[in-house]
């Protein structure tokens, strides 16, 4: 295999496959260094009892590990064998993200992109026992994210969040933050992950215009569908929705057939809370448990690339579906679908979205804790009159321009 550099979009791993590399033997150096006397938290130490007692999921991890992925230009194998591999993830358990274009913000992801990429690990990802062991595993270091220990990379080092480069990445002057706090005041990386935009620094666009839909992210266009079936097979190349598998069959289904969707993916630095794109009444709002690790096989070789796989996660990922009666008539019931992909699966609805709650346009639905890769907007047929330009995906260009959230991105008819 060659040592090609491989373009890691939306700012989840490195630029260069190099990098990525650099980063796993690092990482791979610290483990061993620690030694197998180095205590297993007790979430490894189940996952590693599931692997002694099912033979199943120990020949999934181990052919995973073995074989050679086809879509990742690894110029050497990083794994050895499922115990080491439960070793760099005990590893992680204790890391907090750090940032740059040389670091990696998915560590997880980046442990286990090798196996993502072969037949097994394809099999594998899809597996419900293997699932619930990675689902505990990132609530475990969810869990570290939440705490204080975790704000050792809010720092000004070229790697930590408080340096000129990210404050210039994230603008963090438009962020509710105490500049003269050592941590900006805030109490954890989940903390800072999720902060607030300061009053004032994205307005609603024409807030008393029921009519104008807004960007319920700050996030890249990524797909617009029309026509959506109500079941299709959202696992071939083309990834056409799938209604019934997207919206986890709510009895709502039937009346977005044949209707619109637009789905946008969210970078390493944006804003991650979600908000209304229209003023309307909560119908229901519930978190959907999927995979955190799948991706579309269909892809071939460019299924490494997270982006690709997105429609498809948007079907079968751990994601937040939130329905929501427009006051507008003619938009009427919509859906709003928060999507996780790989490390960043923890999509948290706030509490008090609850049926019959109205909200504003522009009103705060949830975020994604530590992360959080892409949303879909699902409309009723003849709802659109028009996109807006900036709504447009634009995949032919390497930087694609950013939707603000709170900004115009549909006009109802």
């Amino acid at each position: 295999m060659g040592a090609d550099d491989v373009r890691r979009r939306a700012g989840w791993f490195p630029d260069s496959q190099d990098d990525l590399e650099a980063w796993l033997k690092g990482h791979r150096d610290r483990a061993e260094a620690r030694g197998e006397d180095a205590g297993l938290h007790p979430v490894i130490v189940e996952f590693q009892e599931l692997v002694d007692s099912d033979p199943v999921v120990r020949m999934y991890l181990e052919r995973m590990i073995e074989q050679v992925p086809r879509n990742r230009n690894y110029s050497q194998r990083h794994l050895t064998g499922v115990e080491q591999m439960l070793r760099l993830i005990n590893e992680v358990l204790t890391v907090a993200p750090e940032f740059g274009d040389q670091a990696v913000t998915l560590p997880l992801g980046a442990i286990l992109d090798w196996t993502m990429g072969t037949p097994a690990g394809f099999a594998a990802y899809r597996d419900p026992r293997i699932n619930a062991m990675l689902k505990k595993i990132l609530t475990v270091w969810c869990g570290f994210l939440d705490s204080a220990d975790s704000r050792y990379v809010l720092n000004d080092s070229p790697t930590g969040w408080k340096s000129d480069g990210a404050r210039q990445a994230i603008g963090i002057e438009d962020y509710q933050h105490d500049t003269d706090d050592p941590y900006w005041g805030f109490t954890s990386w989940n903390d800072f992950f999720t902060r607030r935009l300061a009053p004032g620094a994205r307005p609603v666009a024409s807030p008393d215009d029921d009519k104008v839909i807004v960007s319920a992210c700050e996030s890249t266009p990524y797909g617009i569908s029309t026509d959506v079936q109500r079941k299709d097979r959202f696992w071939i190349k083309s990834q056409p929705y799938s209604l019934q598998d997207m919206l986890a069959d709510d009895e709502s289904v039937d009346q977005f057939v044949g209707g619109t969707v637009y789905q946008a993916f969210l970078s390493a630095t944006d804003y991650h809370r979600w908000h209304s794109p229209v003023a309307g009444t909560i119908v229901r709002a519930w978190v959907q448990e999927g995979t955190y690790y799948s991706e579309a096989d269909s892809e071939g070789a460019e299924a490494h690339e997270s982006p690709n796989s997105q429609a498809y996660l948007a079907h079968v990922a751990a994601r937040a579906i939130v329905i929501i009666q427009a006051d507008d008539p003619v938009i009427g019931l919509m859906a709003f679908v928060a999507v996780g992909m790989s490390d960043v699966s923890s999509c948290v609805i706030d509490p008090a979205i609850a049926p019959g709650t109205h909200v504003a346009k522009g009103g705060e639905l949830g975020y994604f804790q530590f992360g959080g890769s892409t949303h879909c907007l699902v409309f009723r047929p003849g709802v659109i009159a028009d996109f807006s330009l900036d709504a447009i995906p634009q995949p032919h260009l390497a930087d694609p321009p950013l939707v603000r959230v709170h900004t115009r991105i549909a006009t109802a008819n």
